[in-house]
């Protein structure tokens, strides 16, 4: 099934699933050719016949007729209630019980988008109810990647190597295809920041400093990276609201800490620090305002989570300065993004002082571009190694962890891997039918 890529998890529909009792075998075997239903009942991907046997004897009979219960995307119900009206069955859409949370079904996208998804889905399934992040968390990756590994030699390679990638010629190589958009943006994010840093296989000269050295203004360097690490986390508690407004509505968003509150407690801190550094009175005063109402609400809504009492007031005092202590290690954790942009410059400048000081019209040349060779060959490794593992830190520690308040569970549509001999029970062969999609089920 191919499927319009979507901010928000497929709608599904409860339902059940009738059909005269004598059919029942040959209308599960539709059901798994169109990989359409998830059926409450525990399955075993590929067990082919024995599954369907035992969904068979699964069914509720009353009378003449056979039912299972589910859950399928809802826009998906007319196309398989008329492949089942056939067989004389129907598909019923059902109340969504209150407790029961549905399977979360993400819609199709392009490749850069699905390896996107993987930085999301290795954090967790995306809950019911949430936004899917995974296009902005893919962005956000390749900034952070690209800030802590500025460089437009090294970056350049990895655009190559995604291209490489695109082209799907090396055999060996053939699994990664689907990453070349995401490795090229990486690449090209390296590229931009090497060109502001005037870096390019190290401090060469090959490229004008078009922002400033690392090495030599640090400070400026760490001051963006906390900027970078704010406007993430701004994006960050936007969506955390919008999460918790989908999951419990306004009032249960109002004293979330990734809700309405949490995102009023971080915009205190951005107006303090605003105001101390403008010297703005009115700035300072609005920050403490702020903060004080935000504070409150979260007091309230970790009391109310806490079920009450004195014991719970105590819990909810150590979980309110707890939540201000972790929202200033959040955003001081960001520095890393400076500090390995500091790192990646220093070795190169390393290797770069090294060369140069080698060379000279002799046989020292060679020694001198061996070590050149070298040292980018090892640096390139150790810190795209490393910025890769920071840039996923930050986004499951900073970010993910203000976006998701819970977990959800992923769609498992019941579709045993049914053999072309027949299914015992239907009188039919099972042979491919419907769409290339749902051929390959067979």
């Amino acid at each position: 099934m191919r499927r319009r890529e979507s901010a928000a998890p497929v709608r599904m529909e409860r339902v059940a699933l009738v059909v005269p009792e004598q059919y029942r075998r040959r209308m599960l075997v539709e059901v798994a050719r169109s990989s359409l239903v998830e059926l409450d009942l525990p399955y075993t991907p590929g067990k082919g016949s024995e599954e369907l046997e035992k969904a068979a004897a699964a069914a509720v009979v009353s009378g003449p007729s056979a039912a299972w219960v589910g859950w399928m995307p809802n826009d998906e119900i007319p196309g398989l209630a008329a492949r089942l009206a056939r067989l004389g069955a129907a598909v019923v859409p059902l109340p969504r019980p209150r407790w029961i949370q549905p399977p979360t079904m993400l819609g199709g996208g392009s490749g850069a988008t699905r390896v996107s998804r993987t930085l999301v889905d290795t954090y967790g399934t995306v809950p019911y109810e949430d936004l899917d992040p995974s296009r902005l968390a893919g962005i956000a990756y390749v900034l952070m990647f690209g800030m802590m590994f500025g460089d437009m030699g090294h970056g350049a390679i990895l655009l190559a190597a995604g291209l490489v990638l695109r082209g799907g010629r090396i055999k060996k190589l053939a699994k990664l295809q689907r990453t070349w958009l995401f490795v090229s943006g990486a690449g090209l994010a390296a590229m931009v920041f090497g060109a502001l840093y005037g870096e390019a296989f190290g401090p060469t000269g090959l490229v004008p400093v078009l922002w400033l050295e690392p090495l030599a203004n640090p400070v400026p360097l760490l001051v963006a990276g906390l900027g970078v690490g704010a406007f993430l986390l701004a994006g960050a508690y936007a969506a955390g609201t919008i999460n918790r407004v989908r999951e419990g509505g306004w009032g249960y968003a109002l004293y979330a800490r990734s809700g309405v509150a949490g995102s009023l407690l971080f915009l205190a801190v951005g107006l303090l620090v605003w105001g101390l550094t403008t010297g703005t009175e009115l700035l300072t005063a609005a920050a403490a305002v702020i903060a004080l109402g935000a504070l409150v609400f979260i007091f309230i809504g970790l009391f109310v989570e806490a079920g009450g009492g004195a014991t719970a007031a105590f819990q909810a005092g150590v979980e309110l300065v707890d939540t201000v202590i972790r929202l200033g290690s959040n955003l001081v954790s960001f520095a890393r993004l400076a500090a390995f942009g500091l790192t990646h410059a220093a070795l190169l400048m390393v290797v770069w002082n090294g060369t140069t000081a080698l060379w000279a019209p002799d046989w020292r040349a060679a020694a001198a571009v061996l070590l050149f060779v070298v040292g980018n060959i090892v640096t390139f490794a150790l810190e795209a190694l490393v910025a890769g593992i920071q840039a996923l830190r930050l986004e499951y520690y900073e970010l993910f962890s203000r976006i998701f308040q819970s977990e959800g569970r992923p769609f498992h549509p019941w579709s045993p891997e049914l053999t072309a001999g027949g299914a015992p029970g239907t009188g039919v062969p099972i042979v491919p039918s419907g769409t290339p999609a749902e051929r390959h089920l067979l």
